[in-house]
């Protein structure tokens, strides 16, 4: 199949010829990588990069290293620290200081007063950094200073009750998120298939637990995301293969589970990691580690519902961990098993779709997109 040129047109003598105008040039915004780095093939610090936010391609960039197993990270809200765990006992919290130049400073460590230090958040107000620990099924707050910096943990919550839930042998916090209402923080423990409510005290950085959602026995949950309007949540549940979504009652803090949702993934156990919500609560999108998948799902009800879409390959092994870029315009999963980050286009109409190949990562468990 060939085409014909038409006649050639003559240029006017005084007619200058014209450069052809210049691409104008593709916004690339960081992106930091966790990590395990006492694993076997682990890395030596926090992973970054940068991606493209129009191709979603990853280029390296030099690791910040003395941060020992940095396998969850969260950005303050001025974007000039970023936090980390060090998933391992005891479980501590350090503080990096980014600049926009690309350098680093690491601020140091304290004692979370737990094991297996496994999610932590900041607290809106850019006062107080939370944390879950895994291990002991406890939950902490340290105070964060002027420059980023963490002072000596403020309070430790453990979970006594009720029981572990079945074969779990002990309490097992998972996330620690500051509901949308900022009144409230919400505690997922996946050994006690219970989701805690508490207040915050900002100027003493206590804890009070005023709420308890109860989750199915063995169900496990994990994670939660909430609805921008703050009145649902995702919640995802590791052992019975389920989303759940909750009502959420911002007066209150009080979570209220619905029944479990279909993953789509069909018999099996899918070990579901982590839920994420487009910006404009359109979409929830959940990583299934057992057949490394992403479950797509349409919200409706503008929250209180979810529909199962479907299924797509994540393109990786073992997804742990998902993120969204601010604008919700790229996913990001982080494939621990295979090493790898995967990148998808997120469609208007929820749709992904996979961009280029699979970016290479030591024990990938962590992406974070920043602004």
């Amino acid at each position: 199949m060939g085409c014909t040129a038409g006649p050639a047109l003559a240029t006017p003598a005084h007619a200058a010829a014209r450069p052809a105008p210049a691409p104008a040039p593709r916004a690339t915004r960081p992106l930091l990588l966790g990590t395990y780095t006492s694993e076997a093939g682990g890395g030596t610090g926090i992973g970054t990069a940068a991606y493209d936010t129009a191709t979603g391609a990853i280029t390296p960039g030099p690791v910040i290293t003395g941060v020992d197993n940095p396998s969850y990270l969260a950005l303050h809200p001025s974007g000039s620290t970023v936090y980390a765990v060090a998933e391992q006992d005891p479980g501590a919290v350090t503080a990096v200081r980014l600049t926009p130049d690309g350098t680093y400073e690491v601020l140091g460590s304290r004692p979370t007063g737990g094991s297996g230090t496994t999610h932590l958040s900041v607290h809106p107000s850019g006062r107080r950094l939370l944390s879950a620990d895994y291990g002991s099924g406890s939950v902490a707050v340290h105070p964060i200073a002027e420059d980023g910096s963490l002072g000596e943990r403020a309070d430790l919550v453990t979970h006594s009750s009720p029981p572990p839930g079945p074969g779990q042998g002990g309490p097992h916090a998972h996330q620690i998120v500051t509901a949308p209402d900022g009144g409230h923080v919400l505690a997922v423990d996946l050994g006690t298939d219970t989701v805690y409510t508490y207040t915050l005290n900002e100027s003493a950085g206590t804890l009070t637990e005023v709420s308890r959602a109860a989750l199915a026995p063995g169900s496990g949950p994990r994670h939660l995301a909430f609805h921008p309007d703050g009145r649902s949540a995702y919640l995802a549940c590791e052992l019975d293969n389920t989303l759940v979504v909750c009502a959420y009652d911002p007066a209150t803090g009080a979570l209220t589970p619905g029944p479990g949702q279909s993953t789509g993934t069909g018999s099996g156990t899918s070990y579901p990691a982590q839920p994420v919500v487009t910006g404009d609560g359109a979409y929830v999108y959940l990583a299934n580690r057992g057949p490394n998948s992403l479950t797509r799902y349409a919200v409706e009800e503008d929250g209180p519902a979810v529909r199962l879409l479907d299924t797509v390959p994540v393109g990786g092994d073992w997804p742990r961990q998902l993120a969204l870029s601010p604008d919700s315009s790229l996913l990001f999963a982080a494939n621990q098993r295979s090493s790898t980050v995967t990148v998808f286009r997120v469609g208007p109409d929820g749709s992904l779709t996979a961009l280029g190949d699979p970016f290479p990562s030591p024990v990938a468990v962590c992406a974070l997109p920043l602004p």
